[in-house]
């Protein structure tokens, strides 16, 4: 059993931007790191081609064969690659250290990358899984996904959802909370592989579901980091800067750095359109 924070740099799941160098985010805001949680699949190779594995079982088969199909392709990883094995366990263990699991009737992933960790923690738990898709139509099958179904009702059974990664909770409150309560039942508790700790955890709790994370983005990654020689001390400063104040910190950064947004917009397409929004709305209120 290895130390998940160094599977996070070891799988590229956190990717931390050289000096003065942030990353634009698909919001138009900038920040000092990416973070890919479905590359603890075993590696962003492996997590990219399972995704490209989901979007082709989307787009091909029967919606009631694809859980069966995604559960096929994980279990075989789990088999198989020994860092998403290990982080796999760690996730089952502290689900058992920190709920009750006889009170949990399902475990649920929605559309698409909690399919990464939700499917093969079911079977691991012996407990039946909801499939979620985005347009909130869900599939249930059993434990080891050997009996799939489309049903409309649950009533008052409680569900534990199992997601990659936890930004805001827009997907739970948009999408997956949404799904459970329209079958009757509900999502007592949420356990994701990340949380970015930007304030999902809370949203979640205050609608009534317990939020637990394996690994949280904050100062002790940071100098885990700055421990493996991942990053400088001058790095280290602006991560931990942008853990206390995102939106000003970045703020400080633009107008020290005015180049920034102009060179952005005259670079690839996808920069360019994040810097035009990042304008548009004045973000950072420059």
């Amino acid at each position: 059993m290895s130390d998940i924070m160094s599977y996070l740099f070891e799988t590229n799941a956190v990717k931390i931007c050289p000096d003065e160098k942030p990353f634009w985010y698909t919001s138009g805001k900038i920040g000092p790191y990416f973070i890919n949680a479905q590359f603890l699949y075993g590696s962003e190779e492996e997590a990219n081609n399972f995704l490209n594995y989901i979007d082709y079982q989307l787009a091909n088969s029967n919606p009631i064969d694809i859980p069966k199909n995604l559960f096929l392709e994980v279990k075989k990883q789990y088999d198989t690659n020994s860092i998403y094995n290990d982080v796999i366990n760690q996730m089952k263990a502290y689900i058992e250290n920190n709920i009750d699991i006889s009170e949990v009737d399902y475990i649920s992933g929605g559309e698409r990358r909690d399919w990464y960790f939700s499917n093969i923690l079911a079977y691991l738990l012996n407990k039946p899984h909801i499939t979620i898709c985005k347009d909130l139509s869900v599939i249930v099958s059993n434990y080891d996904f050997s009996d799939n179904k489309i049903v409309s009702k649950l009533e008052g059974k409680k569900v534990l959802h199992i997601a990659d990664l936890l930004n805001q909770a827009s997907s739970y409150i948009r999408a997956w909370i949404p799904a459970i309560k329209n079958l009757g039942a509900e999502i007592v508790w949420s356990l994701v592989a990340v949380d970015r700790m930007q304030g999902g955890a809370k949203v979640l709790e205050d609608v009534g579901v317990k939020s637990l994370s394996l690994v949280n983005i904050d100062p002790s990654l940071f100098t885990k980091a700055l421990k493996m020689n991942i990053i400088n001390n001058t790095q280290l400063e602006m991560l931990n800067k942008f853990y206390e104040n995102p939106d000003e910190t970045m703020r400080e950064f633009l107008i020290t750095h005015p180049d920034f947004i102009k060179n952005a917009l005259n670079s690839d397409e996808k920069s360019a359109k994040r810097a035009k929004l990042c304008l548009e709305n004045n973000i950072y209120n420059l």
